[in-house]
């Protein structure tokens, strides 16, 4: 117990006592989550997301062994898996680049944050577990005066308030090479399916063996400039085979997921079958007069991990 009241059980979940006997309105009480157990969660999705590549792209890599024609194209992706579980085995970092690190934070509406604001707890946690882990630190902190931070602050934080009392954590550690090669555009409605099919294509052709393939391509159609970015970066987030619950959007994906494939750029850009491992596509509705397309490319280091509070 804390001086302050607050009660910690063994599965973690965190709540005020006298913050529960105040509300007689009827409605449940609030569920309190910590700032310092948010710090640690994050420390620890930091370091699992550049030691443990997540069983989904593992077991994608290996299904893209057994179908890759090219002998090159087999070494790379063979020497990508004993990477991966190499890493896990002791612990380093997959990756020399070690992502900037992304949270999407899904707040319950009955859960509350004490002890500290959401995003200070972030941002500690991802200093704590980037230095802890040894992880390298690639954030600048001016766009244009390159100064390293120091300790990969700040992340990126997107936060959603969704029904419940639990607090999600969504956290990926995204490399650079494959975000310099992401590309959004803003087509005209008369471009229509075809002109969205054209874009990603392009793009994936365009970034070649820089994006580091095999790849998990995100693809945000609809919406605004700025939501149609965050509908790829999020579409990133889903298990690699798994489907858009919109079975026309799910039999796109397939259709991309095939069509790239048939680029022949193939893993690392030395040529085959396997230029992807997977498609994911969100959409959103969008005004009359416009077609956002973005494609967020994310590379063989396909880091994913998160938590509930």
């Amino acid at each position: 117990m804390r001086e302050n009241g607050e009660m910690r059980r063994e599965d973690g979940e965190v709540r005020y006592r006298s913050e529960e006997a105040m509300r007689g309105d009827g409605l449940p009480p609030m569920r309190l989550v910590h700032a310092d157990d948010i710090a640690a969660a994050v420390a620890r999705l930091c370091m699992e997301a550049n030691y443990d590549l997540g069983d989904d792209t593992v077991a994608a890599l290996r299904f893209g062994l057994n179908k890759e024609a090219s002998e090159t194209g087999k070494d790379v992706l063979q020497l990508l898996l004993d990477n991966a579980e190499l890493a896990a085995a002791e612990r380093v970092p997959m990756c020399q680049d070690t992502g900037m690190a992304v949270v999407i934070a899904e707040v319950g509406h009955d859960c509350r944050i004490v002890g500290g604001t959401l995003q200070e707890a972030i941002q500690a946690g991802v200093r704590q577990g980037y230095r802890e882990g040894y992880l390298r630190s690639s954030i600048a902190l001016h766009p244009f005066r390159r100064v390293n931070t120091g300790d990969n602050t700040p992340a990126v934080i997107h936060t959603e308030l969704v029904p419940g009392d639990r607090l999600k954590l969504k956290l990926t550690a995204k490399g650079g090479g494959s975000e310099n090669m992401s590309a959004l555009r803003m087509l005209k409605p008369s471009d229509g399916l075809e002109g969205a099919i054209d874009f990603v294509l392009d793009t994936v052709r365009i970034a070649g063996p820089n994006a580091c393939p095999p790849l998990v391509v995100g693809v945000g159609i609809g919406g605004s400039f700025e939501k149609c970015a965050l509908l790829a970066k999020t579409a990133l987030f889903r298990p690699v085979g798994e489907r858009s619950g919109d079975a026309e959007i799910a039999a796109l994906e397939e259709e991309l997921l095939a069509r790239i494939n048939r680029l022949g750029i193939g893993p690392q850009g030395m040529g085959g079958r396997v230029t992807a491992l997977d498609v994911k596509i969100n959409v959103h509705p969008c005004h009359i007069a416009s077609l956002p397309v973005a494609v967020n490319l994310n590379c063989h280091a396909n880091r994913h991990k998160e938590a509930v509070l």
